[in-house]
């Protein structure tokens, strides 16, 4: 298969099912140098046409926090009080920069994600 920018649908998945084919290639053979060109135009397209968004803030937090086993009363030190806590996770009030911060830095989560 000639390697060609991914401009269409059938492109697409006639690139996915040459993959495919390619799948077992080992590292050095002339069809995983093929492999591996055919899955960056994949994903060139598909950052165009399959854009993935961010995931809400609030449930961005509350995912890490599931991850973490922790509970409301937990976020009061982040956030100030425990009531602040149940404001910001019900919506009521938006997250500051210096709450996004910590949470960026505290419990690793993106800060593109808390900033949507």
């Amino acid at each position: 298969m000639e390697a060609k920018l991914i401009k269409t649908e059938a492109d697409y998945n006639r690139t996915l099912a040459r993959i495919d084919e390619l799948f077992d290639a080992k590292p050095g053979d002339k069809n995983y140098d093929e492999a591996e060109l055919l899955m960056v135009l994949v994903e060139l397209y598909e950052q165009e046409h399959y854009k993935i968004d961010a995931p809400d803030p609030i449930e961005a937090i509350k995912f890490r926090m599931e991850q973490l086993n922790m509970k409301r009363v937990d976020l009061a030190k982040y956030f100030g009080t425990r009531g602040r806590v149940s404001e910001i996770l019900n919506r009521q009030r938006k997250l500051t920069l210096e709450m996004i911060r910590k949470l960026h830095k505290e419990f690793g989560i993106p800060a593109e994600s808390l900033l949507a």
